[in-house]
């Protein structure tokens, strides 16, 4: 397998984001790339999420910091430069989520520090979570990429990140705060250059030594990124249409939180917005389909059993439950 490491020297969130786009469009079938990225005082939400909801936007820009949207689902997460990303590439064949989590434990049991892959997505030790992990699959190819918290600012993560009461209750804590940790507390001689090259070190032994190391510095190291940095930076892209609804509900499943926003002209249901952190981006998709439907909770489950994706079965049928055992 032809393997490439890809190091990014920039702290831009919406150009890292572009690069991974573009070395995902790229991938060719006998080929894995590894990517290394840091973002500079950054909230990176899912793909499927509320902006408004999940960040302290305001006060992260009066702060110069920034908000960005990545690809795959899953949650909110803080970066600063005391975190370091890394993104597996692979062609979705060669997609092999347990060899992808050994590079990053095997490059952590050098440190004496001994995680576990626990729950929908996150790396955590003594149950409190050093990095969360994401994944996308489109394009002919696939994405696995994750957050390692090294020197992370927890005055900032709280500050900025507007994370669920529902959440934390679920998980049996008081705050985000004491459900996270740094790696820095666990070994002190860690650092983000230490961490980097134990993380290339193991994934060469992993797969191979990489045939390139690949550094970028800015968009002319990326022929033709132009556009894909016009969609990462776009308000449209971060912020999406308003939320500007009717009637919102929100719930907590096991898979992950669901928000259904409905906005309702005369008595029928125009448009249904659903925003998640689920770690399946499709699942919102199929929940965007139902509209032009009375705003009645029969009719709701009824438009939502009409939804036969065998993939969301569970889904569907958890939110069917949920949706008529409420009061609209």
């Amino acid at each position: 397998m032809n393997t490439k490491v890809f190091v990014s020297k920039s702290y831009n969130p919406h150009f890292n984001l572009s690069i991974e786009e573009y070395l995902l469009r790229k991938i060719e079938s006998d080929e894995i790339y590894f990517y290394l990225w840091q973002n500079k005082n950054t909230v990176v939400i899912g793909r499927n999420q509320n902006s408004w909801r999940e960040c302290n936007f305001e006060l992260l820009f009066k702060n110069e910091g920034y908000l960005a949207r990545r690809l795959s689902g899953g949650g909110a997460v803080y970066h600063d430069l005391g975190n370091l990303n890394f993104t597996f590439i692979t062609h979705t064949k060669k997609y092999n989520l347990h060899k992808q989590l050994k590079v990053i434990l095997d490059a952590l049991k050098r440190f004496d520090i001994f995680g576990e892959f626990s729950g929908r997505n996150d790396i955590t030790i003594n149950k409190r979570k050093f990095s969360g992990n994401a994944f996308f699959h489109g394009f002919g190819g696939s994405i696995h990429h994750g957050t390692l918290l090294v020197n992370v600012n927890m005055e900032n993560l709280s500050k900025y990140l507007n994370v669920s009461q529902k959440k934390i209750e679920s998980k049996g804590i008081k705050s985000v705060k004491s459900r996270v940790i740094n790696l820095k507390e666990l070994n002190s001689n860690i650092d983000i250059e230490s961490l980097k090259k134990e993380l290339m070190k193991s994934f060469s032994n992993e797969y191979s030594a990489p045939s390139k190391i690949i550094h970028i510095t800015s968009k002319k190291d990326i022929p033709n990124i132009e556009s894909l940095y016009e969609k990462y930076s776009s308000k449209n892209w971060i912020f999406g249409k308003s939320p500007n609804f009717d009637y919102s509900i929100s719930e907590k499943f096991s898979w992950g939180e669901l928000q259904l926003g409905f906005v309702i002209k005369n008595g029928q249901i125009f448009n249904l917005t659903a925003y998640s952190d689920s770690m399946d981006v499709d699942l919102i998709d199929e929940l965007n389909k139902i509209k032009d439907i009375p705003f009645e909770k029969n009719e709701i489950i009824k438009g939502l059993n009409l939804l036969k994706n065998e993939k969301f079965s569970n889904e569907i049928k958890d939110i069917v439950e949920w949706i008529g055992g409420i009061n609209l």
